[in-house]
């Protein structure tokens, strides 16, 4: 089982051979893989060192598997090389999740419709995976009709350079500005860029992929997506209508029995999921479950997820144990 991992020199790059060696994905060979000017590095995995290689050489190594995370230019150029040799991509970009050849995968919701045929696999947005994660069992009980999210999502969204922003501002220090403005003692409503619409590209992303995930156009969902001086972790404040009526304590059984999702929902302690707490972990955490008294047949609720694992790296490995499991790669 040979496997490449493309942008292994970045932050969720970095998170993906963790994730890769704590869940001891059964490969055989790792290829390290990067941009020209990483060639030649050398990085440490369970070990043993290895050299970076660059996209060609990558390619014509044929791995079985390649993860990708380096970018939705990156993936468009070179995830169809890997397939035209028989390797299967598992992208991380939004190069092609809304491509309608393709599928867009949550392994505990949709890894079934994968195939063998299946050479490019989508891996949705970060926000996206948290989203359906708690959206799906209330969805198949109750019929959901319209979403409102808004989001609170950290710097390592955007990157390395984001997070040495916000360190820099926290020291006082004057360096390069991944954002237009300071993001340290603020919320900068602007993920992503804007589009003719007036929405971000994260919004609607938002927007878009958890219907193509589900297989569902009937429900429609409005995005605020905001970044705020968090170093790691998304939340998101959700309300959602349903067709049918809910109990809450159903609701709280349904997320508790959906693999992958914990319930932290305990007011009298002061029990609420938080970025802090969901640091390194895999579970999308879901709290603060209650009933909008303003409208019938609608819940609010506080979803928390690392943004670089369940939102990145994780869901992308399980999606390519999803593969060797089943025998398709």
């Amino acid at each position: 089982m040979k496997v490449a991992v493309i942008g292994a020199t970045g932050m969720v790059g970095d998170v993906m051979l963790k994730v890769l060696a704590e869940r001891n994905f059964p490969l055989t060979e790792l290829l390290l893989v990067a941009s020209e000017r990483s060639v030649g590095k050398k990085m440490t995995f369970q070990g043993k060192e290895h050299t970076v290689i660059g996209l060609a050489d990558a390619v014509a190594a044929r791995p079985n598997i390649a993860i990708f995370s380096a970018g939705g230019d990156t993936s468009l150029e070179w995830a169809p090389k890997f397939a035209e040799v028989g390797t299967t991509v598992v992208d991380n970009s939004s190069a092609w999740r809304m491509d309608p050849t393709k599928k867009l995968v949550v392994p505990e919701i949709n890894a079934h419709e994968l195939t063998a045929e299946d050479k490019i696999i989508a891996n949705p947005n970060c926000s996206t995976i948290q989203l359906v994660m708690a959206l799906y069992p209330l969805h198949k009980k109750y019929k959901m009709k319209r979403v409102v999210v808004s989001t609170y999502q950290s710097v390592s969204g955007t990157g390395v350079k984001a997070v040495q922003q916000l360190e820099n501002e926290i020291a006082g220090v004057q360096g390069e500005m991944a954002y237009p403005y300071p993001i340290g003692r603020n919320a900068l409503p602007h993920c992503d860029v804007f589009m003719e619409n007036g929405y971000t590209k994260e919004e609607m992303k938002l927007a878009r992929e958890p219907q193509k995930i589900l297989d569902d156009r009937t429900f429609s969902i409005s995005a605020t997506a905001v970044r705020i001086p968090t170093a790691g972790g998304h939340s998101e404040s959700v309300n959602v209508e349903f067709e049918n009526d809910f109990e809450l304590n159903e609701v709280r059984r349904l997320l508790n029995e959906m693999p992958g999702v914990t319930v932290q929902d305990n007011p009298d302690t002061n029990t609420y999921p938080m970025p802090i707490y969901a640091h390194d972990k895999d579970e999308v955490f879901v709290g603060r479950l209650r009933r909008d008294e303003t409208q019938r047949n609608t819940l609010n609720m506080w979803i928390v997820a690392d943004n670089l694992r369940k939102g990145a790296a994780t869901n992308a490995v399980q999606i390519s144990e999803y593969l060797v499991e089943k025998g398709l790669v």
